[in-house]
């Protein structure tokens, strides 16, 4: 069974996704990074060339080719893959989907040191269009979520940990 990390930008998905695969012994994999490798740029680059519809049928297309292949891993999802219901239905039908979550005021410090995020709206403010996205998020990740973990105040090490506690608990792992 994968276990599938979801969540907003700058939850700490990328890193906690690397600490559970070493703990687990996993492979990892990081979709949007496969997505740059198949694009052939960086993920705002790509944006900015083909907008976020094509970004959005790329993405769609690299969670059909790893969930045919990935296999007891650990699966590093963008903020945006709940969107397509599609998506979430592959993603379950492969393993235990996790959100992680963090306080707004903590997430803006996360992604306010990370300017190589595109833009997902037009003409707000950065914090605005956080506020926006995430409001309109919120119920899709809970949704798809099997299991929920606030990284807030834990460090990436403590939140892997609490993953692998609960998996073993469920019997999921």
């Amino acid at each position: 069974m994968n276990i599938v990390l979801i969540g907003y930008r700058g939850t700490g998905k990328s890193v906690v996704g690397r600490i559970l695969a070493r703990l687990l012994n996993r492979p990892l994999y990081s979709l949007d990074r496969i997505i740059e490798s198949k694009g052939g740029m960086r993920i705002p680059e790509f944006v900015a060339r083909n907008g976020w519809p094509r970004f959005r049928e790329l993405e769609s297309e690299v969670v059909c080719e790893v969930c045919a292949k990935a296999e007891e891993a650990i699966l590093d999802c963008g903020g945006g893959v709940v969107l397509d219901h599609r998506n979430v239905e592959r993603l379950k039908e492969q393993g235990r989907m996790v959100l992680l979550t963090a306080g707004f005021e903590i997430l803006l410090k996360r992604l306010s040191r990370d300017r190589n995020r595109p833009a997902l709206m037009e003409g707000v403010s950065f914090e605005e269009e956080q506020k926006l996205i995430m409001t309109q998020r919120e119920a899709k990740y809970r949704e798809a979520a099997d299991f929920t973990c606030d990284t807030t105040q834990d460090t990436p090490e403590e939140t892997a940990n609490e993953i692998v506690r609960h998996f073993r608990e469920s019997g999921w792992v």
